[in-house]
């Protein structure tokens, strides 16, 4: 499959290195043509993956990933163009952390928003879905890392579009029986607002090698 990802930093970078692994075609999307951090990763995971801009990437792919810190999200959409991404599956993966001087982190939007909401709203011929956002990066490509039957979830409106990013996170290793879809995009909101606890059991942990275990009765 042709793959556009939308960012640069260590997400967008161990993602792509594990779809191109995979055999999967990779435009890693920057903002500007010539961005250093994604020319040294196109060279070290040529010839399956080279470096673009972010509409490039977006054209690129048949499946695009926004890899962007979640506050910056919606700009990085817009650079990448509504153009290039309608009539495909928008994977969001980001998060809206905002950290004060003194290490304090919240979220933005909050409670009656999300950026998986945003994403949706600003790009209505754009199927997104939400997935991998409860993770630690190693992890999202990697869950051996973690012992026994542990879970990720997905939201967006549209349900082959959620049955394609499950079909990739397969090729991660999280099998689809580990995926609960939780719905609608607005579902979003809940993922991205665990960030905050997340954040204390890495505390707590003091490494970010755990996940989420789902019991119900039946």
């Amino acid at each position: 499959m042709q793959i556009g990802i939308i960012g640069t930093g260590t997400v967008g970078q161990t993602l792509g290195s594990k779809l191109a692994a995979l055999g999967h075609d990779v435009v890693l999307g920057s903002r500007t043509k010539g961005n250093a951090a994604a020319t040294d990763w196109a060279e070290r995971n040529g010839p399956r993956g080279r470096a673009g801009t972010f509409a490039e990437a977006a054209e690129f792919g048949e499946l695009v990933i926004n890899a962007t810190g979640g506050t910056v999200a919606l700009a990085a959409v817009e650079l990448a163009g509504a153009d290039n991404l309608a009539g495909k599956t928008l994977l969001d993966v980001s998060n809206p952390l905002v950290f004060s001087p003194t290490g304090e982190m919240t979220l933005d939007p909050v409670n009656d928003d999300s950026v998986g909401e945003q994403l949706q709203r600003a790009l209505p011929g754009t199927r997104v879905v939400k997935a991998l956002n409860t993770v630690n990066v190693a992890v999202m490509v990697d869950p051996g890392r973690i012992p026994g039957e542990h879970q990720l979830f997905v939201a967006g409106q549209d349900a082959d579009a959620k049955a394609q990013v499950t079909a990739l996170l397969g090729e991660f290793g999280w099998p689809a029986e580990r995926v609960l879809d939780l719905g609608g995009i607005d579902a979003a909101r809940g993922m991205e607002m665990l960030m905050p606890f997340w954040m204390r059991l890495m505390r707590h942990y003091g490494h970010a090698d755990f996940n989420y275990s789902i019991r119900t009765a039946n």
